[in-house]
């Protein structure tokens, strides 16, 4: 057995042994011992495979995987700019917390630096954004390999995992010399054995978050729950009801449910009137609140004390201002009396301003919003909805009604468009597998063109998803930030509203992949729940300005009503 074959096999099933189940891969001839490896793993059934030509596409591919299966995730490229086509998907899955392995294959040292084909400097090449970097060094045949490259994989999983510290990327860069395919041999100098009984090499045990987060909370707390994972969203809704807080919750947040849910927070938080009539003496901060200007300006007054919620060992403080930082959850020490009556106030203000943004989008059928509005509403109970940045994760903020049962996912870590086609088809994959219903994700046309390669997908890997394109033909959130007011139009519509005039349904049509372009909110649902097709792309023309005019509307109804 070649060396190659050797690492190959071993670092392979020492993932395998540490959890992974889904693995990545992007063609290319310096990975071809890995790539092997991984093949004869999937003909075994122990892993699924999803092969990718773009290695962005492969990178977001895996975190809407990892993102939802929470397990790491592992993704496999050659070496050169291929490596570097990985940097949007570490960042996010950096800020995400979203446990990647990052397999670079590479040239070995003495190719290095002398202008041999395709080889660049890899190591480091993802900076601050992974947890580790480790150059596995080149395989050879000698003794204390397999414990160096079973340990190595090992420490890999753990940090990415989050068992010795925040959860994130790992990049292992493995440089291996030729031959690149197994010969005939079978022998080693040693044995490749793992652990017995299909233990990992090694196992972390990371210790319980500290129980000792039991205090004495103030009554008048507000909850605000940022992006985090669906169970912690979840819980911080039942603490906030128990505790007799009002919540206000991010889509991905997952916690705008129950009765004190305020739902038109991201208004209400915005008018000062409001805010010092019941303006809270403390903000529970829960994961990472990256939506709404107005939540950030909520944490910014220095009146109200601020606590976080840091389950990563990472907490969100933009206006450095936490007070206190929790492990999880805190209990309550059985001595906390809820003010019902500034609860009851709240819960007034969130009916009433409710029924004046709803009663603008009624007004509005045609209007991004009340689409958004109708689709989140319609989606069965154990749906997955992926929302993208900028406008439709905002729609759904500003425009939903609070609802059990649809679980929202987004890329908030950096917030960016790029790759969300490819996480929302691995989200998708992932929540399907283990027993999920059907799964959405919702876009604005920018951000479908910018990963327009994610609809590269063999016809065996296609989830039941549909993609809902929000086509305005430009930037939408532009006409919501200060550039429409200030610039003329020509030049806003060059730099800002930067209108593309793609003909979607050739787009999909190149790739085989089904469209339908409706017009109404009925409609919508029908094709977006069409049980008939697996993955689809369902078009909703758009009015940019119209965008903006009900944005407008909606946020003068709230104004009105609460300055009288």
């Amino acid at each position: 057995m070649n060396p190659s074959t050797a690492f190959a096999t071993v670092l392979v099933d020492e993932l395998l042994r540490g959890g992974v189940q889904d693995v990545v891969l992007s063609p290319g001839s310096r990975s071809t011992p890995v790539a092997l490896a991984f093949a004869k793993e999937v003909d075994a059934g122990r892993i699924h495979l999803h092969v990718r030509i773009d290695e962005r596409t492969a990178g977001f591919l895996a975190i809407g995987l990892a993102k939802v299966s929470r397990r790491p995730v592992a993704v496999l490229t050659t070496s050169g700019t291929a490596v570097a086509n990985l940097l949007p998907a570490v960042v996010e899955a950096s800020y995400s917390h979203v446990p990647l392995i990052l397999l670079t294959a590479d040239r070995p040292p003495e190719l290095r630096g002398v202008g041999a084909n395709q080889t660049i400097n890899q190591v480091g090449i993802f900076g601050d954004y992974v947890r580790s970097v480790v150059d596995v060094g080149v395989p050879e045949a000698r003794a204390g390999q397999n414990d160096y490259w079973r340990s190595t994989v090992s420490y890999a999983l753990a940090l990415a995992s989050g068992q010795s510290g925040a959860s994130g990327p790992v990049h292992l860069n493995l440089p291996m010399r030729e031959p690149l395919v197994p010969d005939d041999s079978r022998d080693w100098l040693e044995p490749l054995d793992g652990r017995a009984n299909g233990e990992a090499w090694t196992e972390v045990h990371r210790l319980p978050a500290d129980s000792s987060a039991v205090t004495t909370l103030p009554a008048r707390t507000l909850m605000i729950v940022g992006d985090c994972l669906p169970a912690e969203g979840k819980a911080a809704a039942l603490m906030a009801e128990e505790h007799g807080w009002p919540v206000i919750s991010e889509p991905s947040g997952n916690a705008a449910r129950g009765p004190n849910a305020v739902t038109t927070g991201g208004w209400l938080l915005g008018v000062p009137q409001f805010w010092n009539r019941l303006k809270p003496e403390h903000l529970m901060v829960v994961g990472r609140p990256t939506v709404s200007r107005a939540v950030l300006g909520a944490m910014h007054d220095e009146q109200v004390e601020v606590s976080a919620v840091a389950s990563e060992g990472v907490w969100p403080d933009p206006a450095r201002r936490v007070r206190r930082v929790f492990p999880s959850l805190p209990s309550n020490d059985g001595r906390h009396v809820p003010d019902v009556e500034w609860l009851d106030a709240w819960r007034t203000a969130e009916s009433i301003a409710r029924k004046h943004v709803d009663a603008v989008l009624d007004e509005s059928p045609s209007a991004e919003q009340h689409l958004v509005r109708a689709l989140h509403a319609g989606l069965p109970a154990d749906a997955l909805l992926f929302a993208g940045s900028s406008l439709p994760i905002r729609h759904l903020f500003l425009s939903s009604r609070a609802r059990d049962g649809v679980t929202v996912v987004a890329n908030r870590g950096a917030a960016g468009i790029d790759g969300t086609t490819s996480a929302a088809v691995g989200a998708a994959m992932a929540w399907q597998r283990d027993g999920g219903g059907a799964a959405v994700a919702l876009l604005g046309d920018l951000t479908f063109l910018h990963d327009s390669n994610a609809l590269s997908i063999p016809e065996d890997e296609r989830p039941h998803l549909a993609v809902v394109v929000l086509n305005n033909d430009g930037g939408g959130i532009f006409e919501l930030l200060e550039p429409s007011s200030s610039v003329s139009r020509p030049t806003f519509e060059k730099l800002f509203g930067t209108p593309q005039g793609t003909d979607l349904a050739a787009l999909c049509g190149a790739h085989r992949i089904p469209h339908t372009r409706v017009t109404d909110a009925s409609e919508l649902l029908s094709a977006t729940l069409d049980p008939r097709e697996r993955m689809q792309v369902v078009e909703v023309r758009a009015d940019r300005t119209e965008t903006a005019k009900t944005h407008r509307l909606m946020r003068e109804a709230v104004e009105a009503v609460e300055t009288g």
